[in-house]
């Protein structure tokens, strides 16, 4: 197996192997690995400290910043409040200076009392306790050998757990799913005390020995789980349950957050207490020594057991799932189940099959997404004025990260400027402006590269450390404050981003200035400049010696469009901007444009009316067709054609690969890219998710102008809502192109026969690059 070794962080450390309760849903003591009979009842001194010197050496190994270590058994309190402090003792010195120690107990709670909870508080060890509902539903397991019930003890267990003194070491409850149980019962007795996470688990079963299913039903356990959902929801939510978190984040395009569902590797070993390093504990369920390493902490390290075959089929990912599972749209949020439940004896390597679980576990993750999908689906997705909104609040939120990151290193001319920009965003039309000025495309640009610049260690320089004056100026300047606000300029320019370029002198001249907001424009004052010499710029003044402004296109039916040929951020196009246009090609530009518009208002009413209202800027590129840029939305970059039909179909295709880009900014539409490839339907080659995505999404569009790129796009469609990668976001973006879709045939039918540039030149409009020749 290849690939790099995944450090072991979580450490079982079984402190006694015997127990004093007798549950017989238990995997150490009932199921087929009968190991413990032949180990010592309590973990001997050199154990320990073997233990401790292998932890702190693979700590020090992989740079480790902590390192979880779980006290377990059997029942590890029946090691005695000694055994456990010299646990403790040896683990946290052998640690100190080196990680930070991560210690917790899982313990039944039968034995738990001040006395432990005392020297729990003294090392900072966490508890976990095993409780599987209410009354009824415990003592179904877990009685003693007796038959006695071992609730009342267990209660008293989590009430001493909730006193004031010790709450901040409850870890929470454990509870192992029986189907008998009434799961509104359970949830109801779990969440009345208060616990900070419950982790429901299904009981541990193999295809050997598969889980009781009293009638019959394939997804009894995710019939019962959902109920327990529902409840829970409908009571708000009271404590997190680790389970549903998993589900919901990985539906979203997060990670899973337990070794039971998804596809994130394994990285814990478990060390018995006989020294014997094991693989996950739950193995002992599929048959006796499946555990087994051949490894122990006497003379082997952790990375010696991280590169065993057991342990290294579980951080495989995708690949160390069966091809049944791998072809599953729900495998990101199930990743097969965990890996001990996957176990059959007639099946060739064991484990290669899905889970004993499989049918429970696709209910449960498709029901979770059926009840969650209004409330986690991204209104971006839907609602062009929220995505908007989602790329102001980004926008935003890369400026704080920016001056945060700078940590006062941005230098005087950044600090005054942060400081003004409060100043104008405490005025309501400043901070209007401000925001008008931010939204700029180019705003992003800057940020994004800035932000690389710094966390790289190149520091804040150049046109970047200055920008955020400029912005501030150009939001004075459109407010209308009468604000002074330092800049500076170089070869001779200063930009104010939206508005134009100040020329205070030539090439290679620099500088500081103020600019200050007048009553129809501003001034700007180079430092040191005698009284009077100050520059006056009208916003509407014509372009002439001393300012170029950033000109506006205004031609009906397009909107007003900014031809920003000006900007120093703009250059963030996959083809090279073009110079600052002469003022006979900007108006060229204006009525070409306005042309290319026409035809889109006529042809695709409803996109033309929603790029009118994403669209805010153009700028001039050397070649190509039309582009959006490396970042937000609100720019597209167009080449010199001169043809209207060519440049419709380019504003068209551009837009909508700006629109999918703007999305991914802001929204997890799919997860996993690269990890399988699809067929495309129009040209049989097999790409990445993330490319079908993009190349569907924009046949969709540009077949409402020409029906001819809807060819394949239905089953493309389909491939995507069924595909593993897709998120609840993805699926909402999918129905949203099926309602476009279906809404809208007829006017892609009535494009039928539309006239198509004939030239012969390939036009690229995919967003996969691919090339289209239109006949």
């Amino acid at each position: 197996m290849t690939g790099p070794l995944v450090p072991f962080r979580e450490f079982v450390l079984k402190v006694h192997s015997r127990c004093d309760l007798a549950c017989d849903h238990c995997y150490v003591y009932e199921h087929a690995d009968q190991s413990w009979l032949t180990r010592p009842k309590t973990i001997s001194d050199e154990a320990i400290s073997w233990t401790a010197r292998r932890l702190a050496e693979h700590a020090t190994t992989h740079a480790l910043p902590s390192v979880t270590v779980i006290l377990h058994g059997g029942e590890p309190l029946l090691a005695g409040p000694a055994r456990l402090r010299r646990v403790c003792e040896e683990l946290g010195s052998a640690l100190n200076g080196i990680a930070e120690l991560d210690l917790r107990i899982h313990t039944n709670g039968v034995q738990l009392s001040p006395r432990y909870l005392d020297l729990f508080d003294e090392f900072h060890v966490r508890v976990g306790i095993s409780l599987d509902g209410d009354r009824a539903a415990n003592d179904r397991h877990r009685l003693f050998a007796n038959g006695r019930s071992s609730h009342p003890m267990v209660m008293r267990a989590i009430e001493l757990l909730r006193e004031e003194r010790y709450r901040h070491l409850d870890l929470g409850l454990l509870c192992t799913v029986d189907i008998h149980n009434d799961p509104v019962a359970v949830h109801d007795a779990l969440a009345g005390l208060e616990p900070p996470l419950v982790d429901f688990l299904l009981p541990h079963a193999t295809w050997d020995d598969p889980p009781p299913r009293p009638d019959g039903s394939p997804t009894a356990y995710a019939d019962w789980l959902l109920t327990v959902f529902d409840r829970w929801t409908e009571q708000g939510r009271p404590m997190p349950v680790r389970m549903f978190a998993s589900v919901l984040s990985s539906l979203n395009g997060g990670p899973s957050l337990t070794e039971s569902l998804g596809l994130a590797p394994t990285d814990l070993v478990v060390i018995e207490t006989d020294g014997q390093l094991e693989q996950v504990d739950s193995l002992k369920s599929a048959y006796e020594g499946a555990a087994a390493t051949g490894f122990d902490v006497f003379h082997n390290t952790f990375d010696e057991v991280a590169a065993h075959p057991g342990v290294r089929a579980r951080q495989l990912g995708l690949a160390g799932v069966g091809e049944t599972c791998r072809r599953c749209p729900v495998v990101r949020s199930c990743g097969g189940g965990l890996y001990t439940h996957r176990y059959r004896s007639d099946s060739g390597p064991g484990f290669d099959n899905p889970s004993v679980y499989c049918a429970d576990l696709a209910a449960l993750i498709r029901g979770i997404e059926e009840r969650t999908a209004a409330a986690t689906e991204s209104p971006a997705v839907r609602e062009p004025d929220e995505l908007l909104a989602a790329h102001q609040d980004l926008t935003r939120t890369l400026l704080a990260v920016l001056h945060d990151t700078l940590d006062g290193r941005g230098g005087a001319l950044w600090d005054d400027a942060w400081r003004l920009a409060g100043t104008v965003e405490a005025d309501t039309p400043g901070a209007e402006a401000l925001d008008t000025v931010l939204a700029h495309p180019y705003t992003r640009t800057w940020l994004v590269g800035a932000l690389e610049d710094v966390e790289a260690g190149r520091g804040l320089t150049g046109p970047a450390a200055e920008r955020l004056g400029a912005t501030v100026a150009a939001a004075a300047v459109r407010a209308g404050l009468d604000l002074p606000v330092p800049v500076a300029y170089r070869d001779g320019s200063l930009h104010l981003p939206t508005l134009g370029t100040v020329l205070l002198g030539g090439p290679g001249e620099r500088g500081a200035a103020v600019v200050r907001a007048g009553a129809d424009g501003f001034l700007v004052r180079r430092q040191g400049a005698a009284p009077g010499t100050e520059l006056r710029i009208a916003r509407e003044d014509p372009e002439g010696p001393h300012w170029r402004p950033v000109r506006v296109l205004r031609r009906a039916p397009a909107p007003g469009l900014l031809l920003d040929d000006l900007d120093p951020f703009r250059d963030c196009f996959d083809v090279p901007v073009a110079d600052r246009l002469e003022a006979e090609r900007a108006e060229a530009w204006a009525d070409r444009i306005a042309e290319a518009w026409t035809l889109l208002a006529d042809a695709v009413p409803d996109q033309a009316a929603e790029a009118a209202r994403t669209l805010t800027t153009v700028t001039p590129l050397a070649g190509g067709a039309a582009e959006p840029g490396r970042y937000g939305h609100g720019a597209l970059g167009v080449g010199a054609t001169t043809d209207a039909k060519e440049l419709a179909l380019g504003l068209l295709s551009g837009f909508r690969r700006a629109k999918l880009r703007a999305l991914g900014e802001v929204t997890d539409l799919y997860a996993l890219d690269g990890t399988w490839e699809h067929r495309t339907p129009w040209g049989s080659e097999h790409v990445t998710f993330s490319r079908l995505l993009a190349e569907t999404f924009e046949r969709a569009g540009l077949g409402l102008y020409d029906p001819r790129f809807l060819t394949g796009v239905p089953e493309a469609l389909d491939k995507i809502e069924n595909a593993a990668e897709v998120t609840v976001d993805g699926k909402q973006l999918i129905s949203a192109v099926r309602k476009e879709i279906s809404g809208t045939r007829s006017a892609a039918e009535k494009n039928r026969g539309r006239s198509f540039p004939s030239s012969g030149r390939r036009t690229n409009v995919l967003a996969s690059d691919q090339k289209v020749t239109f006949e």
